[in-house]
């Protein structure tokens, strides 16, 4: 017998995502159920072959659910996650509410896959910021094989980052410009059509933005405590897919020749770095794929052994959607949970 699986905040991007992955990757569940918020109740959503009207979450009765995947924003999740949690199913949440809780595992499968055994303190699992989650898939083998001692990570995210709300944006600015109209500014703080801001999530004390520092506190919870990591997060008009330029300092000393082989056999990595125009991946060719793609392999000669390459990957999909499927098929696989129904 199948699992039963809820999706939280199903009419959203992300949402709406995973069920795509869901349906493509087979995933064993006999009932998958869409919720939102009352005002989207009703709204119809795809899942493979079949149409989910979505129903309220906070009418929804989870005693009978095996997993919730929620992507419903930090709000709902901090409110509705441990309720959820407490009827008996496993939370896997999208948000950054739970990420940085001690007692929430934040997992990667590639990286960090085991870390699922602790899911029971909570009945949570937290999925990392996007940004994060394709940085640490491409980090994991090289800091196994050099240990990483520092990172410098600038990103180039998408504006489907920033939900739908800011592709309309995109969208609707980009039209205005070419029809010689006024430009609104409303989901971000300048103009994003041909345009690049360097600001995402609110400014801390140290002059980072939020943004950045969760690259920095949930690499070092999801890859290793010890990693310097500091980031520069930039939005750009690009409408799915982040991109990162890294630099990575190790304790070892690394040939590029050795950072491309090591990446070429690592999980959810794929390696397309020809030394010639075109031969690298963009935000458009990663768009609707499942990998981390690193391109752009070169020893870094301004400091002791140091690697420097280019990473792409959707953010809707392993930053976001994907990687949360992901976690749940690691319950699974791990025989660490079984169907409700089965058990009773």
């Amino acid at each position: 017998m199948g699992f039963k699986v809820a999706v939280v905040g199903a009419t959203g991007n992300v949402g709406r995502e995973m069920l795509d992955i869901l349906a493509e990757r087979a995933f064993p569940a006999d009932e998958v159920v869409a919720l939102a918020s009352r005002r989207s109740q009703g709204t119809d959503v795809s899942f493979g072959d079949k149409t989910l009207k979505a129903k309220a979450l906070d009418t929804y009765d989870f005693s009978d659910v095996d997993i919730c995947l929620m992507s419903a924003g930090g709000d709902a999740s901090r409110e509705w996650s441990p309720r959820i949690a407490a009827q008996g199913a496993v939370v896997i949440d999208n948000s950054s509410a739970w990420r940085y809780d001690a007692d929430v595992p934040l997992v990667v499968p590639e990286v960090n896959g085991d870390a699922v055994r602790d899911f029971r303190k909570k009945n949570i699992i937290a999925n990392p910021n996007c940004s994060t989650a394709q940085l640490v898939v491409a980090l994991k083998p090289l800091h196994d094989h050099a240990t990483i001692k520092r990172v410098v990570v600038s990103t180039y995210q998408s504006v489907s980052g920033a939900g739908k709300e800011g592709m309309d944006e995109l969208d609707r600015q980009t039209k205005a410009l070419y029809s010689l109209q006024n430009v609104e500014e409303k989901k971000f703080p300048k103009r994003i059509a041909f345009n690049v801001i360097p600001h995402i999530d609110v400014f801390m004390e140290d002059g980072f933005t939020k943004e950045e520092w969760k690259m920095m506190a949930e690499t070092k919870k999801i890859l290793d405590p010890r990693i310097k990591l500091t980031a520069t997060c930039v939005r750009v008009p690009v409408f799915i897919g982040h991109s990162e330029a890294v630099n990575v300092e190790f304790e070892k000393p690394i040939t590029a020749d050795e950072a491309r082989d090591i990446l070429r056999s690592a999980p959810g990595v794929l390696v397309v770095d020809k030394r010639e125009p075109g031969g690298y991946i963009t935000p458009h060719e990663a768009a609707g794929e499942d990998a981390t793609y690193v391109s752009r392999i070169r020893e870094d000669a301004t400091v002791e052994n140091g690697i420097a390459f280019w990473c792409v990957s959707d953010n809707l999909r392993k930053g976001a959607a994907l990687n949360t499927i992901q976690i749940a098929e690691a319950l699974i696989n791990r025989h660490l949970i079984e169907p409700k129904r089965q058990a009773a």
